[in-house]
This record gives structure tokens, sequence and C-alpha cells, in this order.
């Protein structure tokens, strides 16, 4: 005789008091209006979802006290100087965000910045080469470089940390060579290299006009990614949170071009920079290539098991970090119109990688965008130029960098921790 059994249901265990509900912010919003921005944020400190918000709050505290201990601080002529001072280690930064998504490092990128500059010169000046295709070899010459770091780190396994450290021994050494006994190539004060940084746009129209552009691309972006989305049937922004952040974008990007043409006009550097920012962004969150970056960075098994090539895109990664290094070669040597033998040195490697991290890209992999090189080098770039008008030595200022440094990863490793108890990581 058998005794059928019959399963009575378990009740599933009662949530836990401070669980974090991942919720998606664009429900909150269109269900509660501006009730829902609340909720959001609060959500966000809970689960130590931070974003950006530090650095930005960082900036403007940075900004008022230098602006209160010294009155030029935020002038034109100032924060024109800062924008441009800027953009070679904010390119350097830019390839240093790709590898630190992967939770790794490239310690070569300050000297492979130094070779390009070094190969330009060369090029332009002993051999009489036009400056155009001078600085496509440069470019092209840290592709290779960084393609060689990654293909010892990804296919041969090699840690990233000894390739990088051993390309920068190497490459440094190779800048010298070629530079010659000299050690210094002046470049021509009015070709091209030299105008990266010292061409302005003076015509008002340029700097409003690029802030027009900019405006209404980010609302069109915004507003068609928000039908598709209700198209495809999931949560999408309201319209009334566009319009709110366009409104934001705009009145920052109308104070700049006021601030612009008020000192000399637009300067190329800082243009060229920001197209660059707005493609790597676009290649991380809009194309599959950058899927798979950040894929990599949250794991490295799971990703080769969902059928990543994880050799190329380790080695893809390199190759961009290397290319962005010579880039912000070129325009070092276009800020002093000249290659010599103290170029990639220094503190430029801290500061590039010290202005991914600060921006808000974490060490430990699969956490940024290359928006986060802009911020994080505004900040480094303001604390010397804020420094050096108060007549503050540079051992100051290495250690107020490094102070604002320690405070950027201690706050990383704290929301890392608060998003695991949160069940976020």
């Amino acid at each position: 005789m058998s005794t059928e059994k019959t399963s009575t249901p378990v009740d599933a265990p009662a949530a836990a008091a401070d669980a974090v509900t991942a919720v998606d912010p664009r429900l909150l919003v269109r269900e509660q209006g501006f009730a829902g921005y609340i909720t959001e944020f609060k959500r966000k400190m809970r689960a130590g979802d931070l974003g950006s918000i530090p650095v930005v709050v960082g900036l403007i505290i940075i900004w008022a006290i230098f602006a209160s201990m010294n009155s030029r601080f935020l002038t034109a002529e100032n924060l024109n100087n800062i924008s441009v001072a800027m953009v070679g280690t904010g390119m350097i930064a830019v390839g240093i965000v790709f590898v630190l998504l992967l939770g790794e490092i490239d310690l070569s990128v300050g000297s492979v910045s130094g070779v390009a500059g070094a190969v330009a010169a060369v090029l332009a000046v002993t051999h009489g080469a036009p400056e155009w295709i001078a600085m496509i070899v440069a470019i092209l010459s840290g592709t290779v470089i960084g393609t060689i770091h990654g293909f010892f780190f990804a296919r041969i396994g090699a840690p990233a940390f000894a390739v990088t450290l051993a390309g920068l021994l190497f490459w440094q050494g190779f800048m010298l060579q070629i530079l010659g006994d000299n050690g210094t190539i002046n470049l021509d004060s009015e070709g091209l290299i030299a105008k990266l940084t010292s061409y302005y746009f003076t015509d008002v129209a340029a700097a409003y006009g690029l802030a027009v552009v900019a405006v209404a691309a980010f609302f069109l972006s915004a507003f068609f990614d928000s039908r598709r989305r209700d198209a495809a049937g999931v949560p999408s922004r309201p319209l009334s949170e566009i319009i709110v952040r366009t409104v934001v974008l705009a009145v920052v990007a109308f104070a700049a071009a006021i601030m612009f043409n008020q000192y000399k006009g637009l300067p190329l550097a800082l243009v060229i920079f920001l197209v660059f920012l707005v493609g790597t962004d676009f290649v991380l969150r809009r194309t599959t290539y950058g899927r798979k970056v950040f894929a990599l960075g949250g794991s490295v098994e799971a990703s080769r098991r969902a059928g990543i090539n994880v050799t190329l895109i380790r080695t893809s990664v390199y190759a961009i970090a290397g290319t962005f290094a010579a880039a912000g070669g070129l325009f070092m040597a276009s800020k002093i119109a000249a290659a010599n033998q103290g170029a990639g040195t220094g503190d430029l490697l801290m500061n590039a990688i010290a202005a991914a991290v600060i921006g808000g890209t974490s060490l430990f992999g699969g956490r940024g965008r290359t928006w986060n090189a802009l911020l994080g080098v505004m900040v480094i770039t303001s604390i010397q130029y804020g420094l050096a008008l108060e007549g503050i030595a540079t051992p100051v200022q290495y250690m107020i960098t490094g102070g604002v440094l320690l405070a950027t990863v201690v706050i990383d490793s704290i929301t890392r921790k608060t998003q695991k108890t949160a069940g976020r990581a």
C-alpha cells in the first residue's frame, strides 16, 4: 500500500529590512514624478551607487576655495588655460579608462606619449616629412606599442603590471635614443602640431555654435532613445526628465561659451578632446564591443563562457590605451612646441591614472565612463593651477593630488563593499 505525500508550500523568508530593491529609475520617475527622483536618490545612497556626485561636488569645492584665495582663478583667461592644459593628460586618461574597465593597469602610457612626440618631431623636423604624416605615424606607433603590450598580456599570459612596467623603461630608452645626443627637437611654432594647442576659434559664433550642437544632439539622442525603449516595452525616461537634463546641459554649455569668448575664443584642443570623449563614450555604451569590455571587467570566466574572445578584447584595449597615449603625447609636444628628454616623465603617468580614478572609474573593473577622464583631469589641473597662482611649491601639489587620489580610492572601495552588501555587485 503506497502512501501519497503531499507537498505543502513553504513560505519564503522575509526580506531583510535593509535590503535594497533594484528598481529602474525611469519607472520611479514616470510613476511618482518629482518624488521618484527623491526615492531613486535615497536608493542609490543606500546602495553606494554614488556615480559622479563626489567628483562634481569636489570640483565645485575646489573652485570655490581657490576663487576665495585668488580672484584670478575664475577669470576667463585662467579657465581657458586650464581647458587647454588638461587635454594632453586627459587624452591619456581616456585610454586608461579602457584598461581600468578590465581591472588592469598600464604603466607605460607616459613613456609611450613621449615616444609619439619624439617620432613626430624626428619625422617632421629631422627628415622633413609633412607634419600631418608625422602625426599619423606617431599615433600609429602608439597603437603598435599598445598591441605589443596586449599580446604579451593577453596571449602569453604575463601580468599586465610587469609587461607595462617593462614597457615604461624600454620605451623611455627608445625615446632618448631617437632624440639623439641633443635631446631636444624644436617644432615649428606655426606648424600643424603646434597649432593643436595654440589655435583658437576667435569668432564668437564657434563657441555658441558648439554649445547649440551639443545641446541639440543630447536632446535628440535622449528623446529618440526614449522612443525606442517605449516601442520595445521597457522603462524609458519621461519627456520632463529629458527636458530638465537638457536645460542643465544648456546652462553649462552656454556659460562655457561665454567664458571662452571673453578670452581668445574656443580652443581647438578642447574641441578635439570633446569629440573623442563623445566617440569613445558611444563605443562603450552603444556598441557590442563596449558591452564586451564591461562584461570582461565583470568576470573573465563568465565572458569566456559567453563566447567572448577574451584575448582579442584584452589586446584591443591595450592598443586603444597606446593610441590615446600617443595622441596625448602630441598635445604635450604641441604645448611646448618641442620634443625633449623630459617628455612622458615626471608626474604625467600618475596624473593620467589619477584622472581616470578620481573621475569615477573603478580600479576593480567593470564600472566607469570615458567622461570620467574629463572630470578627473579637471580636478587635477584645477588643483595645479590654483596652487600655482598662490606660488605653492610643486612638492605640496604632489601631496595634495595624492591625498585626493587616496580619498577617491577609499570611496571606491567603500562603495564596492556597500554594493556587495546591497546585493548589487
